[in-house]
């Protein structure tokens, strides 16, 4: 009796093992999306970000629909328009002076670095799936100085000067929290097309250095399209 039951236990153990290897999946993927983030204001500052296009290269590993991993790797460029409004101080009574706006246009690159916990199932050729995770965005200016323009105009008339100054640029790692879901389609056996959007929570860079820093977060939205090939 003792023999049977250990033969049972055995037999129901190699088959769990088999049915959650039906679930295992290792692959690489390659996706490119768009990449749509929020503008900050804070502090004087109101600080842009262009929309831009980008790429994403994943290594994921699937153990079960609970147990999943992955490491990433995405770059796009992640261009910066700096705005700000100050009230020097004036004279009493003096109408020559008033507000000063200050602009500025940082061309910069992103690059990320993740790793995520996925959560998925496997139903025919498809796969849904949901991740989070986080890790580091680098945002990295083109130019070590970029033109900053002023436009000071006087307050009893329209009278405006305009003056151009170079400002210095830095490089900025941040934190970033991501979160995203979407769906594997197998269409050849080891082939099949990824469909996804991911979400990017940071606080906004802060690369030029003469606006004060918004010290806000802001988020980024991408949608992606893309082919995994799995092991």
């Amino acid at each position: 009796m003792r023999t049977s039951s250990h033969l049972h236990f055995l037999s129901a153990f190699v088959l769990s093992i088999a049915a959650l290897s039906l679930h295992a999946q290792t692959d690489v993927s390659a996706s490119v999306y768009g990449a749509f983030s929020s503008a900050t204001t804070a502090n004087s500052t109101v600080e842009s970000p262009s929309n831009q296009a980008g790429a994403l290269v994943e290594l994921r590993h699937i153990w079960n629909p609970l147990a999943g991993v992955e490491a990433t790797y995405s770059y796009n460029r992640a261009n910066q328009a700096y705005s700000s409004l100050t009230y020097p101080p004036c004279p009493v009574g003096g109408s020559a002076c008033g507000p000063t706006t200050t602009t500025a246009a940082v061309p910069a690159n992103a690059h990320e670095i993740s790793g995520d916990w996925v959560a998925s199932v496997k139903l025919a050729n498809l796969r849904p799936f949901a991740l989070a995770g986080g890790g580091v965005l680098l945002n990295v200016p083109t130019a070590g100085t970029v033109t900053a323009t002023q436009t000071s105009c006087a307050l009893l008339n329209s009278l405006c000067s305009l003056t151009t100054t170079s400002i210095a640029t830095e490089t900025q790692t941040k934190a970033v929290f991501v979160y995203g879901a979407g769906v594997d389609w197998t269409v050849l056996p080891h082939l099949g097309v990824r469909v996804q959007y991911r979400g990017n929570l940071y606080r906004a860079p802060d690369l030029a250095t003469v606006f004060a820093s918004t010290n806000s977060f802001t988020h980024s939205s991408e949608p992606m399209l893309g082919a995994f090939f799995r092991f």
